[in-house]
C-alpha cells in the first residue's frame, strides 16, 4: 500500500499555554515535567495530523532548558512531523516562553520525539511520507535518519557497525 505524501507544514501544530501558580516550582518557574506534558500533547496532535491515526509516543530525544519561563508567562509550543519512516514519524517541537507584561518572546526548548501510528488493533500502521519545502523542513529531514540510527542504537535495537548513516560522518 502506497500513501501519498503530505507537506510537513500540514502537520503543523502551535499551542499556547498560560503558566498558573499549579504548573510552577518554588522558584516560580514552570515545572520541567508540565512542559514536558505539554510537548507531548503538542507532538502528538502534529504526529495524528500527519498521518490520520492514533498514535504513541515511542521516544524522546534530549530536552535542554535553555531559559526558564516564568509564573504569568505565556508558552508557545510548535510541532511539525520532520520526517516519516515506515510506522514511525519525528516531530521537532519549539518552544517559547512570552512575557505578556513586558511583550517580549524569549526562545526556552527545542526537542524531538518520535510517535507510531497505530491501527485499529493497536498495531503499527505504515504513514504517508513527509515533503519538505522550507530549508529549515529540508535540514531537519536530512538529519532525520542519522538522529533515527542514533536512537536506534541506544535503545538497543540496532548494532552500531548497522548504522550507516551514522558511519559515514566518522569515514
Amino acid at each position: 500500500m502506497t500513501l501519498s505524501p503530505k507537506r510537513a507544514q500540514e502537520s503543523l501544530i502551535q499551542m499556547t499555554e498560560l503558566v498558573l501558580p499549579n504548573d510552577t516550582n518554588v522558584y516560580t518557574n514552570l515545572m520541567g515535567g508540565r512542559l514536558m506534558y505539554w510537548m507531548d500533547i503538542a507532538a502528538a496532535l502534529a504526529s495524528m495530523k500527519h498521518c490520520a491515526a492514533p498514535t504513541v509516543t515511542a521516544s524522546v530525544d534530549n530536552i535542554s532548558f535553555e531559559n526558564p519561563i516564568r509564573l504569568g508567562n505565556a508558552v508557545h509550543i510548535e510541532a511539525k512531523v520532520s520526517r516519516a519512516f515506515n510506522s514511525s514519524m519525528e516531530v521537532h517541537l519549539k518552544v517559547w516562553g512570552e512575557d505578556p507584561v513586558q511583550q517580549y518572546r524569549y526562545k526556552s526548548n527545542e526537542a524531538f520525539m518520535t510517535f507510531v501510528a497505530l491501527d485499529p488493533n493497536g498495531n503499527p500502521r505504515p504513514v504517508p511520507p513527509i515533503i519538505a519545502e522550507t530549508e529549515e523542513e529540508k535540514t531537519l529531514y536530512e538529519g532525520a535518519l542519522r538522529r533515527r540510527q542514533l536512537r536506534l542504537i541506544l535503545g538497543g535495537k540496532m548494532k552500531p557497525q548497522d548504522a550507516e548513516e551514522l558511519r559515514a560522518l566518522f569515514v
